[in-house]
């Protein structure tokens, strides 16, 4: 498995990382479904165990993914798995408590010292404001950045990292934070990575960046053949390219022109689509879901950097899609 520094932080950590939204299981908040169905625990822990083999050192999660599921799982493994020999991130944020607002600072307090517990350790090495909905003016910023700052001063984290799904949002806030690492939304359908300004930002500040969900939630591997129906709680069913017949075409017929281009890989399609998000990113990772043994083994095969011509090229299926 490849290694990178994780930018300022000066932490090597695998190229393919572990993202594990989906070990929290199906889940709502309110009416709406932000989880994965289907998941089973000892997946997560057989997947977990397998990618500690592997060399897959960086692990991602969140207070909010299963309400804890996902973080107690990974805490009840340091017996068998060297606390420090993985780089361990969660974030804060998607949770309102009984609050009438993100962020709100005593919650915020309430969901770190929760999340410490679940993944029974004294400190994280990083922290994410998992999104940049800091109000409709911007008002509970201030008291965001105050608050996580605090619990780095406190030990509680290493580092700070900021999250959202647009990138545009994060560049409205990137320089008031001023983070260590940055989780942009990034993937070959939607990439807004250079007309951001972010990749510039990265660059300049030596930045850290891990692209979460580089296969659409799946969406893109071309596995689907036909509009799909998820279980209850599960956030897919939102996406709406999986109910897009047109759009599952399209990446069935990339699937087979992926397979061809990359043949000699063991696994042709995933090389092309998550592969090619590192040639411009020297100091980034992907957060790849791996829900069982057999994607951990996916995973261990990529990582790599594909030439110039071969990113255009992938680029160039998803255009216009």
């Amino acid at each position: 498995m490849r290694k990178i520094i994780l930018g300022k932080t000066e932490q090597e950590i695998s190229t393919i990382s572990l993202g594990t939204w989906s070990y929290g299981g199906a889940n709502k908040q309110g009416e709406i479904p932000v989880g994965w169905a289907d998941q089973k625990d000892s997946d997560s822990i057989n997947a977990l165990k397998h990618c500690y083999k592997s060399g897959i050192n960086h692990w991602d999660t969140a207070d909010v993914y299963g309400n804890g599921r996902s973080e107690k799982i990974i805490g009840s493994l340091w017996n068998e798995i060297p606390r420090n020999e993985i780089f361990l991130a969660t974030k804060v944020g998607w949770d309102m408590g009984s609050y009438e607002y993100f962020y709100h600072p005593v919650h915020m307090r309430e969901q770190m010292e929760k999340s410490l517990i679940n993944l029974q350790t004294d400190c994280v090495d990083l922290l994410y404001l998992h999104h940049c909905n800091f109000g409709k003016n911007g008002e509970y910023f201030d008291d965001a950045v105050e608050t996580i700052r605090r619990f780095q001063e406190e030990g509680k984290t290493k580092f700070l990292g900021l999250s959202d799904w647009d990138l545009y949002k994060i560049m409205k806030y990137i320089d008031d934070v001023d983070p260590d690492v940055v989780q942009p939304y990034r993937n070959v359908m939607d990439n807004t990575y250079l007309s951001s300004g972010l990749k510039s930002w990265i660059d300049e500040k030596n930045a850290g960046v891990c692209f979460f969900s580089p296969i659409k939630h799946g969406l893109l591997t071309g596995k689907y053949t036909e509009p799909v129906k998820f279980g209850d709680g599960d956030f897919r069913s939102q996406v709406s390219g999986f109910n897009d017949d047109i759009i599952i075409k399209k990446m069935q017929r990339n699937k087979i022109l992926l397979e061809e281009k990359f043949s000699d890989h063991p696994n042709p399609v995933m090389r092309g689509i998550i592969d090619s998000l590192f040639f411009d990113s020297p100091s980034g990772c992907v957060l790849l879901g791996q829900r069982n043994i057999e994607q951990v083994n996916i995973a261990t095969t990529l990582g790599g950097v594909l030439l110039k011509e071969d990113v255009d090229w992938v680029k160039s299926l998803y255009n216009n899609t």
